[in-house]
């Protein structure tokens, strides 16, 4: 089955024909993988990239609960979302942003943003839904205390340890973009800090921080959805500056407050790699700077644009107001010479003026 239609053929193996087919391929693997686990003999093998290998049960008052924690296995089930990833955003191209771009009929450039944001929407979407009601369900939000008490969160439940790895590979999805120079690096910041909160047990501060990354970035692209429709609709930029500035205060606020002082309360700053215990004075000042510098890098960045975005709406006015003054000089020595009416000159007055009579050779 093919996503796309295919308007030239490349050759194979090259790198237009996997980026034209990528969707394709990743399908084909899939079924292959879903063929796996119809056999015995391949049965254990083609689990390992659908179902998470590192669980605990433990009883609770509610009855026994499993927990995961992470391994090395998991990197099959990061593979196997990839391409589960891949797929969805193949879907949401041929069936959602490809109708809408053939009624809009956007230039080259302003297509290709459009379908950036299209993907990012769903994705941020999808993101900060899931990420928020696993909040209001592990009570993250109604106790911030439980961000850094009884750490290290080796053992966490299903939906929390799935949705890091479902961030990690839905993140690499866009590698396959057009503009891949442009997005490579917030792509690579990405999985820096979600593998540092899954690999550092600081997934639950992780998850937060996530959720209000993508509720940030979820109004910025569809303030850009919105333009692209209507260019007259700029407001809701402002309404994304606010929430940008917001969130990375919030997040610096946060990190200080699970990491630089909840975590520094904490009995236990000892490295131990067998109980996941990543409490240090070392780790926690690399992580808190490493925070510090991302954060103060996308504000520096936003700064920039904003000022950018304001020079230009300046240069705007200023020639909108020359062109205004130039016009009312055009007027004024039109009506000083008189004007024209059916093809003769008139006076201010509104008597033709006379004709001079030519005499004769």
């Amino acid at each position: 089955m093919a996503f796309r239609r295919r308007n030239k053929s490349y050759p194979f193996f090259s790198q237009e024909f996997l980026i034209q087919n990528h969707a394709d391929i990743v399908f084909s693997l899939v079924i292959f993988i879903l063929i796996g686990l119809m056999f015995e003999a391949t049965a254990k093998t083609a689990i390992l990239f659908i179902q998470p290998q590192y669980n605990v049960t433990t009883l609770s008052p509610e009855g026994e609960v499993t927990l995961y924690h992470y391994g090395w296995k998991d990197c099959a089930t990061i593979l196997f979302y990839f391409f589960i990833a891949i797929i969805f955003h193949a879907i949401v191209q041929e069936y959602l942003l490809d109708k809408v771009n053939r009624r809009l009929h956007l230039s080259k450039s302003k297509n290709t943003k459009f379908n950036e944001s299209g993907q990012l929407c769903v994705f941020h979407l999808v993101s900060s839904v899931w990420s928020f009601y696993i909040l209001i369900t592990e009570g993250y939000l109604l106790h911030p205390s439980s961000l850094w008490e009884n750490y290290p969160h080796v053992h966490l439940r299903y939906t929390v340890t799935d949705v890091l790895r479902y961030e990690v590979s839905t993140t690499l999805p866009f590698v396959f973009q057009e503009e891949l120079s442009r997005q490579l690096q917030y792509i690579c910041l990405y999985l820096l800090h979600i593998s540092a909160a899954y690999l550092l047990n600081l997934s639950r501060v992780g998850l937060v921080l996530l959720f209000l990354q993508y509720v940030s970035e979820l109004g910025f692209h569809v303030a850009r959805l919105f333009y692209f429709t209507d260019e007259n609709h700029q407001k809701m930029f402002d309404l994304w500056a606010v929430s940008f500035v917001f969130t990375r205060m919030a997040t610096l606020t946060l990190m200080f407050l699970a990491v630089g002082f909840g975590l520094a309360r904490a009995e236990n700053q000892e490295l131990d790699l067998e109980t996941g215990n990543f409490n240090t004075v070392l780790i926690r000042m690399t992580v808190l700077l490493l925070v510090c510098f991302t954060q103060s890098w996308l504000l520096w960045k936003f700064i920039r644009f904003q000022l950018r975005r304001w020079r230009e709406f300046r240069h705007e006015q200023a020639v909108r107001k020359k062109a205004s003054t130039k016009q009312p000089l055009r007027s004024l020595k039109r009506d000083s010479l008189g004007h024209h009416e059916n093809g003769l000159l008139k006076a201010e007055n509104g008597a033709s003026p006379r004709t001079k009579k030519l005499k004769s050779p």
